[in-house]
C-alpha cells in the first residue's frame, strides 16, 4: 500500500530531484483536463510543502490557462530506472509570468532559457506514493531543450517570441485566456 501525507520527507525531495521528467495535470472547471509531460533542468524543490517549475514555451499553455481559472495542480513524479515508484504532489499552483515581480528571483534558480514562458509555484497539501511496477525502465538518451528546443525559440529573438506567444500561447484549446501578456480578469 502507498504512502499518503501532507508534506515531502528527505527522500521524496532525493526521489524528485533524481528524475529526468515529471508530469503535470490542471483542469479549468470546464473544459478539457490537461496533462503535459515534462523535462529540461526545470523543477526546483523549495521545501517539504512547495515546489517550483519553469514552463517552456511550446505549442500550447494549458496549465497557465487552467490555473488562472481554478488552481489545482497535481505533478506525478515515476522512476524509470532503478526502483520503481510513482510519486504524486497535489496542491495549488500560482502562475507567474517575466512580468511579475516574483519572477526575476525565482527564474534565477534555472539555467537562462530563452524558452522560457511561466515560472509554476505548487503549495504542496497532498503527497501519495504508488509502487510503479507497471511503468517500464528506460534510460536517458538526451536532453533535447539543450539542442532542439531553446535554440529554436532563442532564434526568433524576443519580437518573434512575443508574435509566436500572441498566435499559440494566449489562449487554451478550449478559448480560455492564459494571462501571458496580461492580468486575467476575473
Amino acid at each position: 500500500m502507498g504512502i499518503r501525507t501532507d508534506k515531502l520527507n528527505a527522500s521524496f525531495r532525493a526521489f524528485i530531484e533524481d528524475q529526468f521528467m515529471f508530469f503535470v495535470a490542471t483542469a479549468a472547471p470546464t473544459g478539457r483536463v490537461n496533462m503535459s509531460p515534462k523535462g529540461m533542468d526545470s523543477l526546483r524543490v523549495m521545501s517539504d510543502s512547495q515546489i517550483i517549475w519553469l514552463n517552456a514555451t511550446g505549442s500550447g499553455n494549458e496549465t497557465a490557462a487552467h490555473v488562472a481559472q481554478s488552481p489545482r495542480m497535481t505533478l506525478m513524479f515515476s522512476s524509470f530506472q532503478q526502483e520503481p515508484l510513482t510519486l504524486r504532489t497535489y496542491g495549488t499552483a500560482k502562475v507567474l509570468h517575466p512580468r511579475d515581480t516574483e519572477w526575476e528571483a525565482l527564474f534565477a534558480l534555472f539555467p537562462d532559457y530563452a524558452s522560457a514562458r511561466n515560472i509554476f509555484v505548487l503549495d504542496i497539501d497532498l503527497v501519495t506514493t504508488a509502487c510503479g511496477t507497471s511503468v517500464p525502465e528506460m534510460t536517458m538518451t538526451r536532453n533535447r531543450a539543450d539542442t532542439d528546443i531553446d535554440p529554436f525559440y532563442a532564434a526568433m529573438g524576443a519580437d518573434g517570441l512575443n508574435d509566436y506567444w500572441q498566435r499559440k500561447n494566449s489562449k487554451s484549446i478550449d478559448d480560455f485566456e492564459t494571462g501571458i501578456f496580461s492580468d486575467i480578469k476575473e
